[in-house]
């Protein structure tokens, strides 16, 4: 573990240790494979929710531990470590919970956190399949009928959906009004209407479903719309503000393990009479890869302690986003060529890695987004 310790109070240590035990014994063995038996990473996810991880941000009243932003870093950077796609399905909790912590009510806020607190999982729909970057085009319609909202829609690219109890649900009263006509909904999954469908056969991040949502004629009670009508572009965007500081973390982790495998591996590989480690060629990319984690690292953990401090800056949780999964896009792609054929081999552990890394420069925003966001309010 890289010596950040001076950074950290003991609990901090203490919490960062725990989880990466759970990565090291728990995650690591058992997710290697390309494609993972769903019930072993069911068992696995059980574990995380027992251990707190599933709960970690939720008030402490609602049953979480009300831990904190950079906190939660350090759980996703270290689960990352143990596997990325593993991670989402940790993580997309926390992002389920954050539209309701913002604007929802008491009622709301019990109705999720029973639900994460019993081990159930929650997902965040707001891509959909034309709909991506410009959430504020989505089409998924709804229409209020007396004491009900009806959606009709679909969703795609949502992460974890096929095992989500309920969904926070973005849908427009009208597509011409863009932004402005865009509400936010808690969804019970197994309401009728509802299907799951499209599992995405992805490059990596295989550890984690992506599915599609359908939503036919779906029934909402008025008491699910989080908020008021009309504002739930604002949830989103402000939701995402909550959750981008730490965006970075998991890019991070998964690129953390993949140094680790190319300097143990340039340790014991042998070349011209000596590891290859000895080689400036290696030995230098080895320090320009460790260079470049550690300032992704801790660029994401500043951002994070700021957003806690109650500054959420767009600017810097965007460049924090798009450095680390740039950085740690270039350190995997480094791991692979340290450990040159074996690297492009699926008998070690890198080309995962290297697969797994690449998403982190599209979801959440892509990184040409994050660029938009950060020149913009350089220019404003």
């Amino acid at each position: 573990m890289t010596n950040n310790y001076f950074l950290l109070t003991s609990d901090q240590q203490d919490l960062r240790e725990m989880v990466r035990d759970f990565a090291d014994k728990e995650i690591i063995p058992k997710t290697a494979p390309i494609d993972v038996d769903p019930e072993v990473l069911n068992d696995l996810f059980h574990k995380a929710y027992q251990m707190g991880l599933t709960t970690f941000t939720l008030p402490e009243e609602y049953g979480g531990s009300g831990g904190s932003i950079f906190e939660n870093a350090l759980i996703k950077e270290e689960l990352a470590r143990g596997d990325a796609g593993f991670s989402a399905n940790i993580a997309v909790c926390y992002m389920a919970s954050v539209p309701v912590k913002i604007a929802g009510t008491k009622e709301q806020m019990k109705w999720i956190a029973d639900r994460l607190t019993a081990g159930e999982r929650g997902s965040f729909a707001l891509t959909e399949p034309n709909s991506g970057s410009d959430a504020s085009s989505l089409t998924t319609r709804y229409t209020r009928e007396g004491e009900y909202f009806i959606l009709n829609g679909r969703k795609g690219f949502i992460t974890g959906a096929e095992f989500a109890s309920f969904a926070v649900v973005f849908a427009t009263k009208d597509p011409s009004l863009r932004s402005k006509g865009i509400s936010a909904f808690l969804v019970d999954m197994k309401s009728p209407g509802v299907s799951v469908a499209g599992h995405e056969d992805k490059l990596g991040f295989r550890t984690s479903s992506t599915n599609d949502i359908v939503f036919e004629d779906v029934k909402v009670p008025v008491q699910n719309l989080i908020g008021e009508e009309g504002k739930g572009f604002a949830i989103a965007m402000t939701s995402l503000g909550y959750t981008r500081p730490s965006s970075g973390a998991g890019a991070v982790g998964n690129a953390q393990y993949a140094f680790e495998c190319a300097v143990e591996y340039s340790k014991v590989r042998n070349t011209f009479g000596k590891p290859i480690c000895k080689h400036q060629s290696i030995a230098f990319m080895l320090a320009d890869m460790y260079a470049k984690l550690e300032s992704a690292r801790q660029m994401v953990w500043h951002t994070c302690r700021c957003a806690d401090a109650g500054i959420r800056n767009p600017r810097l949780a965007s460049a924090a986003k798009f450095y680390a999964s740039d950085a740690a896009m270039q350190v995997c792609t480094d791991a692979v060529q340290v450990l040159g054929g074996y690297g492009y081999s699926r008998e070690y552990p890198v080309e995962k890695r290297f697969r797994d890394a690449k998403l982190y420069q599209i979801f959440e925003g892509t990184n040409q987004i994050q660029r938009m966001i950060v020149s913009g309010d350089i220019l404003a």
